[in-house]
């Protein structure tokens, strides 16, 4: 049983090791995307006007009219101090060629004082620049930048997968660290003494070990970001009641009807106050998303630079029929069914900010942990690859030999005789 452990390990080692190279390096460093964005690009995050803000409706309604190109989608209500606001934007529809406009930009950054766009890219873009390296890096982290194939989202799709093999093989790799109840010690050790290879499987064997529970943790988490629909929301149903919302649930969405309207951005922040009032929330309406595809608006709870959520479960948030204004769905922190609890707690444990910036940190390390246990995976089975080939050489050199020593004792054939005439 475990010849077949080892050799399960193995394979599945070598098959992930790349993929989880590349997501603990870019996750060590996304736990800190807005900080480093920030300082990599200042003219994109600091407001160049200084002077009371405009609210974020206002905003929008300024940059859109000043180009009728594009339709802004997500907005913070308001700016931080000193800040610019920073706005995804679609383009709209040509009228004339039935076309969406040609944009090379899907966000931008606003002078919350005069309306200005003071910068513009596009996010996730396949680019090293300056501007665009940190969006990269996280677009990386989940898709490896790989396109949509036959409507398929093959990146997202791979690295979900990765993380469903890598979930199977941390369990597989438990049960091989402790070999005997005699030796359980030597799984927690590190022989720095030694160096080299001793040292190498060390990192891999007993590092595993020390932080194996995070590990679960991201591998977990790592699934239910990249395959919540199809794969971990089924599963959670099986045990607990899902309460439906229309971006897991699009059934419930109303099929638009010709001639349908569009409420104002302003109209679906005032159903939201009334709504957030309902249900005690402590923090205002922060940020507002138009999805033309499902025909709906949804809007998060937050206070003014909190959009991520730096503590606990997220932010809330509700989603309104964009023609209508009925409420479709809500997700209010803690509450609901125990899936539903489940569910939330899915990015929080996965970017650390369940435990505010300390988790962060130890987010971050894991990171880096990962890295370090995918590379001493590799350095191990090349290793070992390695002997396996110089031992077969010997062993074909030895037999050659062998073969080459017994033709040399072999005793003479005597001739054959002539019979005589």
């Amino acid at each position: 049983m475990r010849r077949q452990l080892v050799r399960l390990h193995r394979w599945f080692g070598v098959a992930t090791a790349l993929f989880l190279l590349v997501a603990g390096l870019t996750g060590a460093i996304i736990a800190w995307d807005h900080e480093l964005d920030a300082a990599l690009n200042p003219s994109f995050f600091k407001a160049r006007t200084e002077g009371p803000a405009l609210s974020g409706l206002e905003l929008a309604r300024r940059v859109e009219a000043a180009d009728p190109r594009m339709q802004v989608t997500y907005l913070p209500l308001a700016a931080e101090p000193g800040h610019t606001l920073q706005m995804m934007v679609l383009p709209r529809t040509d009228p004339v060629t039935r076309e969406p406009y040609k944009l090379d930009f899907n966000q931008i950054a606003v002078d919350p004082a005069t309306g200005e766009i003071q910068g513009q890219r596009q996010w996730g873009a396949f680019s090293l620049a300056r501007i665009n390296l940190i969006p990269f890096i996280y677009k990386l982290h989940y898709t490896l930048h790989l396109p949509f194939t036959g409507g398929i989202d093959v990146g997202v799709w791979l690295m979900g997968i990765v993380g469903m093999i890598w979930l199977f093989d941390s369990a597989i790799a438990l049960c091989l660290s402790f070999p005997s109840l005699n030796a359980w010690r030597k799984s927690f050790a590190f022989r720095f003494g030694r160096g080299g290879y001793a040292l190498t499987f060390d990192l891999h064997r007993s590092g595993g070990v020390w932080i194996w529970g995070l590990l679960m943790i991201v591998a977990v988490t790592s699934v239910s970001m990249n395959l919540a629909s199809p794969v971990v929301r089924p599963i959670v149903s099986m045990f607990s009641t899902l309460t439906p919302d229309p971006i897991n649930n699009p059934e419930i969405l109303r099929a638009p009807k010709p001639g349908d309207s569009v409420l104002t951005r302003e109209r679906v922040v005032q159903l939201a106050q009334e709504a957030g009032k309902t249900q005690h929330l402590k923090a205002p309406p922060g940020g507002i998303y138009y999805a033309e595809f499902l025909h709906a608006y949804g809007v998060g709870f937050y206070e003014t630079g909190n959009d991520h959520g730096d503590m606990g479960l997220g932010n809330p948030w509700m989603y309104w029929d964009a023609a209508t204004g009925k409420l479709l769905g809500q997700q209010i922190p803690g509450k609901g069914t125990a899936g539903d609890v489940f569910m939330q707690v899915q990015f929080p444990l996965h970017s650390g900010r369940i435990l505010g910036l300390g988790g962060r940190v130890v987010i971050s390390a894991v990171g880096v942990a990962v890295a370090v246990l995918s590379a001493t995976g590799l350095l191990i089975w090349l290793k070992k690859l390695n002997a396996r080939r110089r031992s077969s050489r010997n062993a074909q050199r030895m037999h050659k030999a062998r073969v080459t020593r017994d033709a040399g004792r072999a005793p003479a054939r005597p001739k054959a005789e002539v019979a005589p005439e």
